[in-house]
């Protein structure tokens, strides 16, 4: 199996409240990450976590509201860390751009609302995706609730009787040009709409 060399984080968000941003903290933590929470005077918060070799990884939370907002990129070689932050996209509903390197080729996991969403493999230059989210059962109850088509026939259908009714109520009253006129239009829509 190829090893890991690295994982990139590009176009990470999260959305903390403040009990989260605990629990987020409390993940690392307990994948016994070395790190340091700074506190900034403007409210936000930095996340400063020590990786392989001594690099700090900066993981800068903005107070926005009531909330910890954390947008950014980093390169992670840690695996212990790079757990923790696949569990935190994950648990916090987070969406991310991850690149994953390994020598020779790199996989690219594109997370939304926390739930991987695409995966790539890309080598040489060229791009295998490798799976793809597709909602199927969202799909088909949108398909099943999108019954405006058969409602407008239903409802051409019942105006075409109706017609047809008052054409034969008012023989010989010179109306009947006007009925056929509109029964040839509602003929012409529902031929359209069953096509």
């Amino acid at each position: 199996m190829a090893q890991r060399l690295a994982t990139e984080y590009v176009k990470t968000c999260l959305q903390l409240t403040e009990e989260e941003f605990h629990q987020f903290v409390s993940m690392f933590i307990s994948e016994q990450a070395t790190l340091q929470t700074k506190v900034l005077e403007n409210g936000n918060q930095e996340v400063v976590l020590q990786d392989d070799g001594g690099q700090e990884i900066v993981l800068p939370f903005e107070r926005v509201s009531d909330l910890y907002v954390c947008m950014g990129s980093c390169i992670i070689t840690n695996h212990k860390i790079v757990n923790a932050m696949r569990k935190a996209v994950s648990t916090f509903r987070g969406s991310a751009i991850v690149k994953r390197i390994y020598s020779g080729y790199t996989m690219v996991y594109q997370y939304e609302e926390g739930t991987v969403r695409r995966i790539v493999e890309v080598k040489n230059g060229s791009e295998n995706v490798i799976y793809e989210y597709k909602d199927t059962l969202g799909m088909l109850e949108q398909l099943f609730h999108k019954r405006e088509v058969e409602q407008e026939i239903e409802s051409i259908y019942k105006q075409i009787n109706g017609l047809l009714d008052l054409r034969n109520e008012l023989k010989g009253m010179n109306l009947n040009a006007h009925i056929d006129e509109r029964l040839q239009q509602l003929t012409r829509r529902l031929f359209a709409l069953e096509a």
